[in-house]
């Protein structure tokens, strides 16, 4: 029998040939799979290694080398002769790079010791340390000086990741005198790095500008940062320094500033709080422009603390407004040029003579006047102040006359400054009173326009430039730039009137006019101007500007002169809030400013009297009035929490 049947069935017998074509099979099919993937994988890597060999070696190279930004020194800012108005000091700085550190917290208690940390410093470093990357610097402190810097360097080697450093820092040689003209630097804050996504405004040690002219010309000053190549590992161990490439300086801004000036004015306006304004009428070059009180930039620039600006904050006289720009008054009787103007303007004769019986009646109103001065003319009218002949000659021009001449003059403008902000004041007329308060214009509005009072606001800019256009009869444009002169064209007004009015602030100074007290005492130059007192809220009866009354509603104080007065080269305006009159306020510290530009040592004798009797130099007075201001605070914290009384005085 054969074998399939004995197995019950049949069964079909694989021959040796079947099988080793069915071997041969299935290894050519593996072997044609393995080809395959051979080929894609070699044409992937050849394509990452030609076509995408630039790509990936840049990835690796900033996976190898970390690039570390150096800070740009600022450009200086200097006056018109090259004094440093802001210049850059040497800073020595500490920073930490956390991928070298040890022993974190020993390192951070041994640096709190030598460099007398604060508690809020010490957490400030913490906090900067969690969010920072292996290689990448944090700042521990700035603006150390050699003592401390060197004790650091001497522990150096007990203080691994410690890194000292050596850079540069704003500084501003004449602190407070400078302060609302060039503003100060600080940190970048968060909201601006969020916009601009620039690494170098995390850079330690890096500041731009806040205020002021910092602020406002930011790129020019700027630069550009320098940087330096490091090595690191892939995990940001720092392996090598490779290399460093130096920043570049950003550029000089030259102002037409005079330092000297400056810097004096400032000081003379000792312990009020006014402001100076000094322009070339000339060229229409701001010379000076001060506003105090006002704060220490350096003191920003390094880090204001919050007592420090507790104490800006709270004081009343305002030490963070620039009063100069930003400040605006009834500029009173100092704008009774402009309306002597509107008249010669519109064909009033100057001889004409009007009456002052101590007045003028408006209906059943009656409009004092500064005294009786009886028969007036234009010039006996600017010298003596008689309301009474402007109340009348204002009223015949016509507010839009009057208004117009302001503007002539300069009022009610802003100007092409490089400054966050100026206020451009109020020059009134029918149709401004309508838009703004739908009302119509009155008669008893041009009598109050007429003398400087009612809806007129201006800057002490403003009335600076007002009389740099009497002194020079052209329509000067003012300017801090030294790079950027603008001509300015004659006034539209005949010489032989704008002398009428020369001629009459001549005779206020050196007459029998409103400010006799402060004509030069210099051989040959004489001195032209007006006096102004401004009303800062009705007050009946004599107690209008009287020391009886407190200061915040004491009257203003304002002069506006030019010099020399046959052959005008400077034009200033000064303006003391709460002064009480400008004749006995605001005339002496023109006079003085003015006394400066012609004979230094003669007003620098006079201010260091006055500074021994106001009790030292702006900041030697500064720091006493925060001490006491510290002392009072303190005083009251501690019998607030006793349950006693707050302190008398004390700010509240």
């Amino acid at each position: 029998m054969k074998a399939d049947n004995l197995l019950g069935g049949s069964t079909k017998l694989m021959t040796e040939a079947q099988q080793a074509f069915s071997f041969s099979r299935r290894a050519l099919l593996m072997g044609g799979l393995q080809a395959g993937v051979g080929v894609v994988l070699a044409g992937r890597m050849a394509w990452l290694s030609v076509a995408e060999n630039e790509r990936y070696r840049t990835l690796a190279e900033s996976n190898r080398v970390n690039l570390t930004l150096v800070p740009p020194r600022r450009g200086w800012i200097v006056d018109r002769s090259g004094a440093a108005i802001a210049s850059n000091r040497t800073d020595f700085r500490v920073d930490l790079i956390p991928d070298r550190m040890k022993d974190g917290e020993q390192t951070l208690g041994l640096l709190q010791q030598l460099l007398a940390l604060t508690a809020d410093d010490m957490q400030r470093i913490r906090d900067d340390l969690k969010g920072a990357s292996g290689f990448r610097p944090v700042q521990v402190a700035e603006n150390l000086d050699w003592e401390r810097f060197a004790a650091v360097n001497v522990r150096l080697p007990e203080l691994p990741g410690v890194e000292p450093a050596r850079g540069f820092a704003r500084h501003y040689p004449n602190g407070a005198a400078v302060a609302h003209l060039i503003g100060y630097v600080g940190a970048a804050s968060a909201e601006q790095f969020k916009k601009e996504r620039d690494p170098l405004l995390v850079t330690p040690g890096f500041k731009l500008g806040k205020d002021g002219i910092e602020k406002v010309l930011e790129t020019r000053l700027r630069g550009q940062p320098g940087a330096k190549r490091v090595e690191v590992t892939a995990s940001g161990r720092l392996v090598k320094e490779l290399a460093t490439r130096p920043d570049t300086p950003g550029q000089t801004v030259k102002l037409t500033i005079d330092l000297g000036l400056q810097d004096y004015a400032a000081r003379r306006l000792g312990n009020e709080s006014g402001a100076v304004v000094v322009i070339d009428t000339r060229t229409g070059g701001i010379l000076a422009i001060a506003s105090m009180p006002a704060y220490d930039p350096n003191a920003f620039s390094d880090g204001i603390s919050r007592a420090e600006w507790g104490f800006l904050t709270a004081d009343d006289h305002l030490p963070l407004t620039n009063k100069a720009l930003q400040g605006l008054y009834p500029p009173g009787s100092t704008f009774k040029p402009a309306t002597a103007l509107a008249a010669l303007r519109s064909g009033i004769d100057p001889e004409r003579t009007v009456n002052c019986p101590g007045g003028y009646q408006l209906g059943n109103r009656f409009f004092r006047c500064l005294g009786r001065h009886g028969p007036v003319n234009l010039h006996r009218a600017i010298a003596k102040s008689c309301n009474t002949y402007f109340y009348t000659v204002g009223r015949e021009a016509g507010m839009e006359a009057v208004a117009d001449a302001a503007r002539q003059l300069g009022l009610g403008a802003e100007y092409p400054l490089p400054f966050p902000s100026q206020r451009y004041g109020t020059v009134p007329d029918p149709a401004w009173k309508l838009k703004k308060y739908k009302q119509a214009w009155t008669a008893a509005d041009t009598l109050n326009a007429s003398i400087g009072q009612g809806y007129l606001l201006a800057s002490p800019l403003q009335l600076a430039v007002q009389v740099a256009r009497i002194a020079s009869g052209r329509a000067l444009v003012p300017r801090i730039l030294a790079d950027e002169p603008i001509v300015g064209p004659s006034l539209d007004v005949p010489p032989d009137r704008m002398n009428l009015i020369r001629s009459g602030m001549d005779e206020v100074v050196n007459g029998a006019g409103t400010a006799g007290r402060s004509r030069l005492q210099l051989d040959g130059i004489r001195m032209g101007g007006k006096t102004g007192t401004a009303q800062v809220r009705r007050i009946e009866g004599g107690a209008r500007g009287g020391l009886n009354v407190p200061w915040k509603y004491r009257d203003h104080g304002l002069f506006v002169g030019f010099a020399p007065v046959d052959n005008p080269q400077y034009a200033v305006a000064v303006v003391i809030e709460h002064g009480m009159s400008g004749s006995g306020a605001a005339a002496p510290v023109a006079r003085d400013v003015i006394t400066w530009l012609f004979d230094r040592e003669k007003a620098m004798a006079t201010l260091t009297a006055l500074e021994t009797e106001w009790g030292g130099t702006i900041a030697e007075r500064m720091a006493k009035k925060q001490a006491a201001w510290l002392f009072q605070r303190d005083a009251e914290r501690r019998a607030q929490a006793s349950g006693g009384a707050p302190v008398a005085g004390a700010p509240q």
